[in-house]
């Protein structure tokens, strides 16, 4: 498993498709645990340019703050699960929330 966030000044990005970097966190699937962030700078953004290069990078998860329909659209095509409305913490924070099963999702954060 690959998690994907999208992240400026160290911390989730609130609107997915402005963000700084993604922070991409590989999963050991047998023990759960995460290995090392890794930050990518993403491409310009433009529609439909971050969910193929994200799936391009191996990610089948995607937490964000706030993520276009049209985008969640593309994700699912690829079989890359969302998780949107997540707060505003650090990668790490978030990776242990979601492996935990503790990771609180709430509103959508973007309305296009």
């Amino acid at each position: 498993m690959k998690i994907a966030i999208p992240i400026a000044d160290g911390r989730l990005c609130m609107h997915f498709g402005h963000c700084e970097q993604f922070a991409l966190v590989e999963i050991d699937e047998a023990s759960r645990q995460p290995a090392p962030a890794v930050l990518l700078t993403p491409p310009a953004h433009e529609p439909g340019a971050l969910p193929r290069w994200l799936h391009e990078q191996g990610a089948n998860v995607i937490l964000a703050g706030g993520m276009g329909q049209r985008a969640q659209q593309l994700f699912a095509q690829n079989g890359i699960e969302i998780v949107v409305g997540a707060p505003a913490d650090t990668p790490d924070a978030l990776v242990r929330a979601y492996l935990d099963g503790t990771l609180v999702s709430g509103q959508n954060l973007c309305d296009h």
